[in-house]
């Protein structure tokens, strides 16, 4: 005949659980759970340093790299503002070459259209008086005024130069040191040929005739060579020995 004693293992087993013990860990559970929680937490802050060291380490590598590329940036503008400057000045410097070029080229040519002007200025001078106004002589004379404003355009004046003003050699050229009555000396006396001026450069000087200094008059000479050649020597008036 069976028995009809029931196991407490199995009693436990079928009855419910109650309310207040519904959703509530068993013992063991709940003894470990602290535990856990501590050492995620550790886990989780050596994680968070990690992280934020290696961020830190980084941001001080990118730091590095910004400086070293800003510091390359402004070598390269250096250099460029280096090679800007050198090229400008190239730059000036070849435009002022060929300024210089085409200013002596010009200085050539318009130095040679000099003596004709010369030649015009003296031909007019020497046209007598009643031929002064053929109509032929008006025609010469225009074309010397268009010859002298062709020499105007490209900036060629005459020198000013007046009788009695002071020789100047920067501008002057002596051909001939003369006395001359009411002037001083290093005075102009005369122009014998009309110089002139490219802009501020002398493209010809001006021939010029300049007073020179009187030359002094010779001392007189002295009484006593005076005497020296008037005294007779001895034995000259003597009477001569009776024969």
């Amino acid at each position: 005949m069976a028995s009809n004693t029931l196991d407490p293992d199995e009693i436990l087993e079928e009855m419910p659980e109650s309310p207040e013990t519904e959703g509530k860990p068993a013992a063991s559970e709940q003894g470990s759970e602290p535990g856990q929680i501590s050492d995620q937490t550790e886990r989780a802050a050596e994680t968070s340093e990690d992280e934020g060291q290696a961020l830190e380490e980084k941001i001080a590598d990118l730091e590095a790299r910004l400086a070293e590329a800003e510091k390359k940036a402004e070598e390269y503008l250096d250099g460029w503002r280096r090679t800007q400057a050198s090229f400008e000045n190239f730059r000036k410097r070849t435009e002022a070459e060929r300024a210089e070029w085409r200013s002596n080229a010009n200085a050539d040519l318009l130095a040679r259209l000099l003596p004709i002007l010369d030649d015009f200025r003296r031909a007019f001078e020497a046209v007598p008086a009643e031929y002064q106004e053929d109509p032929w002589l008006e025609g010469l004379r225009l074309v010397q005024r268009k010859l002298e404003a062709l020499l105007r355009a490209e900036n060629v004046t005459p020198i000013e130069i007046q009788p009695g003003d002071l020789f100047d050699p920067r501008y002057h050229e002596a051909v001939l040191y003369q006395e001359v009555e009411g002037f001083d000396e290093g005075q102009v006396v005369a122009e014998v040929e009309r110089g002139h001026l490219l802009g501020e450069r002398v493209l010809r000087p001006s021939l010029v005739v300049v007073a020179k200094a009187p030359a002094q008059p010779a001392e007189p000479a002295t009484e006593s060579a005076d005497e020296e050649e008037s005294t007779p020597q001895a034995g000259d008036d003597a009477p001569e020995a009776a024969s």
